[in-house]
């Protein structure tokens, strides 16, 4: 059932919108060709429905083509379909021309052939039209112009005056409808996409200042000291070529400083490998909620007291889920619950975000292999999965101060 069901799920939101828009449209063509078809059955058999037939499907079939190039278009896939746009508008207009003098003639006899045909012809034609044109005032304009030209080729093909403006008022009203469903879906869609982008540049942006965090505080810690080793060297280098002994205290100094400098990058890389649970918590919340999610933190006090080593633990249980969060799934929201009990029982950290699927995409990665060997190594468990319901569930339980006072003693 998942191999049936992964097309749509595996998708992303916009990709969806997209795919339910492109069908649409195809429908759109289902109907036009229906219509086409209820058109020409009151004209019955014969040569001349076979006549008319040939570029009535031809115009269907060039209404669906510029629908999807135009939606391809819309999103910056390809260049615009100008010689579609211009085939399709000189088609339609002949169809219609050609029906209306054939109706003059007299060799059309059904009085509803002829308005059914120019009526469902040119507004599923005006619908295409529709998503080829950038500025809504253009969009507005096409169904009135559409209904003018209709009126003129009725009137120059010598219509009725009442029957040519009977079947413009016809078109007008279709055409309304047509064009602003396909305004509508090019816009959605467009702006989908636009806010599935932004959400991705977000996540990018957020990565970005934790980087530029840490190369800062590296840059406070090592820019002082390197600062020194550089003008206590230049200085022994002075010193040495006088042959004074006092280049040798200032190379003592400088190894002095060296080492300090090393044990305090190992205490900032310390620092950023082992943060403290509740620091490594809120920026979890901030990466979240920068990248447009809704990011609940629940945090009691006694969260604040644990072991600096379950700390540690449950520090990279939070950056993997939320580095999972960003990558994987397409969530809105987002709960981080830590639950530190009073008796024996155990510490429980709780990730749970929206938007997942119900099964994995492909295989598990490395990083919760990862996270299971950190925290076995502190008597902990690790449960990570589809929770139902588009949820993703992550949980992780460590042995409780309680606990390890007990397994202490014995």
């Amino acid at each position: 059932m998942s191999k049936l069901t992964g097309w749509w799920k595996d998708r992303s939101s916009a990709a969806k919108v997209e795919l339910y828009t492109r069908w649409s449209f195809h429908f759109f063509m289902a109907v036009e060709a229906f219509a086409v078809l209820m058109g020409l059955a009151p004209q019955g058999g014969g040569t001349l429905t076979a006549v008319l037939a040939l570029p009535l499907a031809a115009q269907v079939a060039l209404c669906g083509l510029l629908s999807s190039r135009a939606l391809d278009w819309a999103l910056g896939r390809r260049n615009r379909p100008l010689r579609i746009t211009v085939a399709l508008v000189a088609l339609t207009a002949a169809i219609c021309v050609a029906m209306m003098a054939l109706r003059s003639a007299g060799l059309i006899t059904h009085e509803n052939v002829v308005p059914t045909l120019v009526i469902n012809t040119m507004a599923f034609a005006s619908g295409a039209l529709t998503l080829t044109l950038v500025k809504v005032r253009h969009m507005l304009l096409l169904a009135p112009a559409g209904g003018v030209a209709v009126a003129a080729m009725g009137l120059a093909t010598g219509q009725p005056v009442p029957d040519s403006f009977g079947l413009a008022v016809g078109y007008l009203i279709v055409s309304l409808l047509l064009t602003f469903t396909c305004g509508f879906s090019r816009w959605l869609l467009k702006t989908v996409y636009e806010l599935d982008h932004a959400r991705e540049l977000q996540a990018q942006l957020a990565v970005a200042e934790e980087r530029l965090r840490f190369g800062r505080d590296l840059h406070d810690v090592m820019g002082r000291n390197l600062a020194v080793i550089a003008l206590k060297s230049e200085l022994a280098v002075q010193l040495a070529r006088r042959e004074r002994p006092e280049a040798v205290d200032q190379m003592i100094e400088v190894q002095r400083i060296a080492r300090e400098s090393q044990r305090e990058v190992r205490d900032v890389v310390r620092g950023y490998r082992e943060a403290d649970l509740a620091v490594e918590l809120e920026g979890a919340r901030g990466v979240l909620s920068a990248a447009g999610m809704d990011c609940r933190v629940e945090l009691g006090p006694r969260g604040r007291t644990l072991p600096g080593e379950v700390q540690s633990a449950l520090g990279w249980v939070v950056r993997e889920a939320t580095t999972n969060v960003l990558r994987h799934g397409d969530a809105r929201s987002c709960l981080i619950r830590l639950t530190v009990p009073e008796g024996a029982g155990p510490v429980t950290l709780l990730v749970e975000n929206d938007g997942a699927p119900d099964t994995p995409a492909g295989p598990p990665g490395s990083g919760l292999a990862g996270l299971r060997e950190r925290l076995a190594a502190v008597g902990g468990t690790l449960l990570a999965g589809p929770a139902g319901g588009g949820l993703f569930r992550l949980r992780a339980e460590v042995p409780g101060p309680e606990a390890r006072r007990v397994e202490a003693r014995a």
